[in-house]
């Protein structure tokens, strides 16, 4: 497991610095170092960055400023020679804080807390995944949309068909389809929405889902074919 990182830092000899301590770390993968925050943001726009050594005092754009402008935030170590900016930085949920000139021992444990937070954190995500609440009986539930197999119209409800139950929701068809994943769920009919990871075979008439046939609409088999070779 590697971290993709960026250095950015206005001296080229601290860049220099920083960057042979990531280039010896097993868990760090250099994107790339830059001097100024705006070839760093220009970076950042095409590369997934999972972490950011970053200089505070800087020429026109301080750390700070920049941190300021991202809307995705990476983990963030701050590097700098003064420790008077360290109660500030940590107002920017910084990772860890380094004071210039870098002991390798301390490098390699902001590292390791880089790490443990970015593993966490994927764990998390994992654990939750996608979900949406719906009222069913009087009880909101919570339901992951990956164990959702299809949503049926039925009269003025909707039916939510899971891999353990079902459940009725006064709810509407289009508020479904606005609230699920375009990727993963498609409307195949004026009554029925379904989850292209559950559909298991398909003719020009159903799609099949367990021992259940879905009706097709007929101008739907081609967005169904279209989604089942993205999917």
């Amino acid at each position: 497991m590697k971290l993709n990182c960026v250095i950015v830092d206005d001296s080229s000899i601290q860049r220099m610095i920083i960057a042979k301590l990531v280039n010896n770390h097993t868990n760090l993968h250099l994107i790339g170092d830059f001097s100024n925050a705006i070839e760093a943001r220009s970076c950042m726009s095409v590369h997934n960055v999972d972490l950011i050594f970053l200089d505070i005092e800087m020429p026109v754009i301080s750390g700070f400023d920049f941190l300021d402008g991202l809307k995705i935030k990476p983990q963030i170590i701050f590097i700098t020679s003064k420790a008077e900016y360290a109660m500030k930085a940590f107002d920017y949920d910084a990772t860890d804080y380094l004071q210039k000139p870098i002991a390798i021992d301390r490098f390699n444990a902001s590292v390791r807390r880089a790490m443990d937070l970015y593993l966490l954190k994927k764990e998390n995500k994992e654990e939750e995944g996608d979900h949406i609440f719906i009222k069913s009986n009087l009880k909101k539930l919570k339901i992951y949309t990956s164990k959702i197999k299809w949503i049926e119209a039925f009269g003025d409800y909707v039916r939510v068909v899971t891999e353990e139950d079902s459940n009725l929701v006064l709810s509407t068809m289009k508020s479904f389809e606005n609230d699920l994943s375009k990727e993963k769920f498609i409307r195949v009919h004026k009554s029925y929405i379904i989850n292209i990871d559950k559909v298991e075979r398909f003719n020009s008439k159903f799609a099949e889902i367990g021992i259940t046939k879905i009706p097709l609409s007929r101008n739907k088999k081609e967005d169904l074919v279209k989604a089942l070779s993205f999917a």
